[in-house]
């Protein structure tokens, strides 16, 4: 039977050997939800990178959209932030363009897990299509947080024990005792997540400049059950259009 564990930080990958495996990509806060959005909302592909630079460069020679982020504010001089709601306004134009995209924590976690197997981008907003896949794959799992500057995150936590409970009757989840920490939170909060999660540091500091709104999206399990983005080649791709 096929093991899903957690990473809480991607500071912690080091004590992880990906080859193998299916490498979840989580950060709730918002880079893996803003990326399901994104394509769900018809953005042909994107480009996940970690530095500023490589985002400007990226957008110049694929003539893609870019989007950035750093500290939860949007960079200067970027197309968009790291809003989903930047991908849902009617005044911005996004089915049929790509995208490149670097924030503070999620792309960086991203780029430092491409020695797996596989690698997805999961949130809450996808919880079913990164399940489904898991199964498909009948390989381990390791669900990587993306954090906070390396620090332990309880949202992204939360969401590794989401994918835990609905994968127990394929996938052992009692023998890491990351798994079961996270499923335990997950199991806490489940009834009221958004209430349960306005604890979490993060979302404070989120909410602390104003995106409140991007906090309830973020929340919305299964809004983009059938959205699966992974890594193939150079980019990230809706697994269920290729």
């Amino acid at each position: 039977m096929p093991k899903l564990d957690i990473c809480f930080s991607p500071d912690l990958l080091p004590l992880y050997d990906l080859r193998g495996q299916v490498a979840v990509i989580v950060d709730i806060l918002r880079a893996s939800s803003t990326i399901v959005t994104a394509l769900g909302e018809g953005v042909t592909h994107v480009f996940p990178v970690a530095s500023l630079e490589e985002c400007t460069a990226y957008g110049q020679q694929h003539g893609c959209l870019t989007a950035a982020e750093r500290d939860g504010l949007p960079a200067a001089g970027f197309d968009l932030g790291n809003s989903p709601f930047g991908f849902l306004e009617a005044s911005r134009p996004v089915r049929g363009r790509a995208l490149t995209i670097s924030t503070t924590n999620g792309t960086a976690a991203l780029r430092r897990s491409l020695a797996a197997e596989a690698v997805v981008v999961g949130a809450f907003l996808n919880l079913a299509a990164v399940a489904d896949f898991a199964r498909q794959q009948g390989r381990d799992v390791l669900v990587v947080c993306a954090g906070w500057k390396g620090q332990f995150c309880l949202e992204d936590t939360v969401f590794g024990g989401a994918l835990a409970e609905r994968l127990a009757a394929d996938f052992d989840v009692s023998s890491s005792d990351a798994t079961l920490a996270a499923l335990h939170l997950w199991q806490q909060g489940k009834t009221n997540l958004p209430a349960y999660l306005l604890q979490s540091a993060h979302v404070r500091r989120l909410n602390s400049l104003e995106a409140s709104q991007d906090f309830e999206f973020c929340m919305r399990v299964d809004a983009y059950a059938g959205v699966l983005p992974l890594w193939q080649d150079d980019r990230l791709v809706d697994a269920a259009l290729n």
